[in-house]
């Protein structure tokens, strides 16, 4: 599926040739995100994602960097998380050069202008306000908050009023030049492309010395209440209880990976997963209810999120939990078969697309330091049993294991903290 080449300076390159494609996707994968950061410059790496695309020495003003990739009809944009930073372009063959000069322009030489930061700092702080006007955004900041209480695990990846509005110019100067460096850098290419083409390209962009000691991650610090029950809520005068329940989930590399992953599959996905089944179409509580399971380096969780009439918040509650309970009695034969499938047909739909196939090379490099190939996953998919998935059932949900996040009309947890004790 794809070709590695490690420059001598640490940088990884990685290339998937798709020749029937006319499109190639070129992404930056950066070691940068809100677990490399302390509190008082919690949000750094998403505001420096912000200041990467307002100026640069060869492209001064912003306008001259979007416009180098929307000229030819393409798409830049980019995106961070706790783990990782991401830039990336989808352009069409034949522009290949100019978008993988506007991505390595972008890395190599923000300017950093202090009109641009501040005017930038303002912006940011109205992303972070838009997440307390949406109650679903809300639900899903407070389980991380839950989850994983007083650690950057647990806060919000834009940081927060207070931290963003202290990060200076110099700071974000200073982080970037720890953290953008080869060696804790990939760039990742798929498309009508040849890897040695790709190897040339970059090389000649990216190929300087620039060694550094870069920051690690926070480890994930032990719950110190993880045998109780944790509840936030947040009081909003909405017409639906937003609600997320969630427990502790097993990390990227973990062995019961993929037997949690059916298991949620089962559970949460699509239109006849059990949730799914019981809460809409036989009790009608929500219009749409759904599980995830989220792997990091090391830590996970299965998520359950849902909307509800706010008279029905506690009904809906505990119907999840039945059905998480119910999982411990087993799943069918045919229940698992159908799950199974459901994962490998959205996962072979989805690298069609030049931007998924990058996205699965470069963020598997980054994290994992291997890219298990489409086929080992679907192979590690069809091999879980039905017993395997029990037994993940009966290890992740249980009383005193939950975490649970609402937003709407109340102001008392003690409510839903009675529901998950039960």
């Amino acid at each position: 599926m794809y070709e590695r080449t490690v420059l001598p300076n640490g940088l990884r390159v990685l290339s998937s040739t798709m020749p029937h494609v006319r499109s190639v996707a070129t992404g930056i994968f950066v070691g940068a995100g809100s677990r490399y950061e302390d509190d008082d410059i919690a949000g750094a790496s998403h505001f420096l994602e912000h200041m990467l695309f307002k100026g640069t020495a060869k492209r001064p003003e912003p306008q001259m960097i979007s416009q180098a990739i929307e000229s030819v009809g393409g798409i830049l944009n980019a995106s961070t998380d706790r783990e990782a930073t991401l830039y990336y372009t989808k352009v069409a063959r034949d522009h290949f050069d100019i978008a993988l000069d506007v991505l390595t322009d972008m890395y190599n030489s923000p300017l950093f202008v202090p009109d641009e930061v501040e005017r930038e700092r303002g912006v940011i702080l109205e992303e972070l306000a838009m997440t307390y006007d949406h109650p679903d955004s809300l639900a899903d900041l407070l389980i991380d908050k839950a989850l994983w209480p007083d650690q950057p695990m647990g806060r919000d990846v834009g940081g927060t009023r207070e931290s963003v509005g202290g990060i200076t110019k110099e700071q974000l100067a200073a982080y970037h030049a720890r953290q953008y460096v080869p060696s804790n850098t990939v760039v990742a290419v798929a498309g009508n492309v040849e890897h040695e083409e790709v190897v040339e390209r970059v090389g000649a962009l990216l190929g300087y010395e620039r060694a550094n000691e870069t920051l690690t991650m926070y480890p994930v610090q032990a719950d110190e209440d993880s045998q109780g029950v944790r509840v936030e809520v947040a009081h909003r005068k909405t017409d639906q209880a937003h609600i997320c329940l969630a427990v502790d989930g097993p990390a990227a590399n973990a062995d019961d990976r993929y037997a949690v992953d059916m298991m949620n599959t089962v559970l949460g996905e699509g239109m006849s997963s059990r949730l799914f089944v019981e809460l809409r179409e036989r009790q009608g509580l929500a219009y749409d209810v759904h599980s995830s399971a989220m792997h990091y380096h090391d830590c996970g969780a299965l998520l359950v999120s849902c909307g509800v009439d706010t008279s029905n918040a506690d009904k809906a509650v505990q119907a999840v939990l039945r059905e998480q309970y119910g999982m411990q009695e087993g799943v069918t034969e045919e229940e698992l078969s159908r799950a199974a499938e459901y994962a490998v047909g959205r996962l072979d739909l989805r690298l069609e697309d030049t931007r998924a196939v990058m996205g699965w090379m470069g963020g598997q490099e980054l994290l994992r330091n291997e890219v298990r190939t489409p086929e080992q996953v679907v192979a590690g998919i069809r091999g879980i049993t039905v017993d395997e998935v029990t037994a993940a059932a009966r290890r992740y949900f249980g009383p005193g294991a939950y975490r649970l996040s609402v937003v709407g009309p109340y102001r008392s947890q003690a409510r839903f903290e009675k529901l998950l004790a039960a």
